[in-house]
């Protein structure tokens, strides 16, 4: 069917994405609430779910099934396959409170002081944009999306932050070779 909002898309028509998200995504939300609780991870699905729809806009066969079912079913796997990440993912626990320049405020029977030692001075090697992404995320337990919203950054720019300063992390312990780092890998 060549009128339909996908083979716009997939022609390369600019209006066809604006006007997929205004049909769709009433639906598209409502499936990542149903699927998801907060609020911030069922945006960032909500974005990841039309970015696939752009993608996949050239596989949308009107003798298959109709648009909506061809959304809906993007839509529930792409909920589905964050689900399925989450689960895999490990979970962390808190780091003491820490202000990286001196002792945590709460001592953890867990680490040891030669451990924190390491560590803080492996988080003084950050710079200063990364070690606050990592505060707010690790520490105070943002997410992703609230430390977007809070320090005006973009979500991927979070998120790169985070990777990009646990692996400086993971590395300047490796080269220390701290029991830290060896107890955790």
């Amino acid at each position: 069917m060549e009128n339909s909002i996908f083979h716009r898309i997939a022609s390369g028509d600019k209006n066809a994405m604006r006007d997929c998200v205004k049909l769709y995504g009433n639906l598209v939300w409502s499936i990542a609430r149903k699927h998801f609780q907060d609020a911030a991870l069922a945006e960032d699905i909500v974005q990841e779910i039309f970015t696939e729809l752009w993608r996949k806009a050239g596989n949308y066969r009107a003798d298959k099934a109709t648009e909506t079912t061809f959304v809906s079913l993007i839509a529930r796997r792409r909920c589905i396959d964050q689900i399925r990440k989450n689960q895999r993912r490990p979970k962390f626990q808190p780091l003491p409170e820490t202000n990286f320049n001196g002792e945590p405020s709460v001592e953890a029977p867990s680490v040891n002081r030669l451990d924190r030692e390491n560590l803080t001075h492996a988080l003084g090697t950050l710079s200063n944009d990364v070690r606050n992404v990592l505060e707010l995320y690790f520490i105070k337990g943002h997410s992703h999306g609230d430390i977007a919203r809070d320090t005006g950054l973009p979500l991927g720019t979070v998120k790169t932050r985070i990777r990009r300063g646990l692996i400086e992390l993971r590395n300047c312990l490796r080269k220390m070779d701290t029991p830290l780092f060896q107890a955790n890998t």
